[in-house]
Parts: C-alpha cells; structure tokens; sequence
C-alpha cells in the first residue's frame, strides 16, 4: 500500500502519543478508532477524516487544528491566527466543553461578519450561524444568574 501525502501527520502524532506516554492500543482504546486503523494513520498509509482527528487530539490533549494543518485540512499560513485562536480557546482549563463551542460559534461569527469566514467550498466551519446578541445575553446570565 502505497503512502498518501498527509504530510508529516502520522510522525507527529507518534511523537505526541509517545510524550503522552501511551500505547497504540491505549491511544486507539481512547480515541474510539482501532488499532490497525491509528497504527495505518501513523505510517501513513491512511487520512482520517476531521472527526477522527478531533477524537485524537482529545484523547491526547492536543489541539485538533494542529492536526487538521498537519493533515492538510487547513491551510498553516491562511488560517494560522485562527488556528491559534481556537487553540487558546480550546486549551482554556476555566471553561467547560459548551461554554468553548458557544465561544468559538461567537468567534467564527464574528470573523464570518468581517469577512474572515470560512471558504463557502469548505467544510471547515462549524455549519452554525449564531445570532451573536443572544450569545452574549446568555453568557451574560449566566455570569449574573440574578440580575
């Protein structure tokens, strides 16, 4: 079977796992893949689609935008700042897992709204428009649950 260009993927995610201190299998148990499949991803030999990578990188505690670039999912140079945003957001220990997918809805519109959107030929966003007042207002109640 010959090796698809996903670029330096397969490498880092060894390494990753490696620093993680855990087995293919561990990895794979973790992640909700098989066994052979990571261990192809790792040679290779095959591209995961975003899902897969998203339960990876969770499963590793890494950012998935880190590997949707490595996997060619998105452009380094393009979408870097917004990369690094979504990192930052996802990487934050303060909020729970909906309080940063309200965040980056937010995010994404805001950027959608200047003109920083996601390409229209992409698949890359998050396919939610957020009405961003009612975000707020939410965010702010629950901040202020009495007023």
């Amino acid at each position: 079977m010959a090796s698809l260009n996903v670029g330096n993927l397969g490498e880092y995610l060894r390494e990753q796992r490696r620093n993680a201190q855990l087995s293919l299998r561990q990895l794979a148990d973790a992640a909700g893949v098989s066994n052979p499949y990571l261990s192809q991803i790792e040679r290779g030999l095959r591209k995961p689609s975003a899902e897969v990578l998203q339960q990876v990188a969770k499963a590793l505690r890494i950012s998935a935008e880190t590997l949707y670039v490595r996997a060619g999912i998105l452009d380094a140079e393009r979408d870097r700042d917004d990369v690094e945003t979504r990192a930052v957001i996802l990487a934050d220990p303060s909020l729970n897992e909906r309080q940063k997918q309200v965040l980056l809805q937010v995010y994404e519109s805001f950027r959608k709204e200047n003109g920083f959107g996601a390409d229209p030929e992409s698949d890359t966003g998050s396919g939610v428009d957020v009405d961003v007042d009612a975000a707020v207002d939410g965010a702010e109640k629950v901040q202020n649950p009495h007023s």
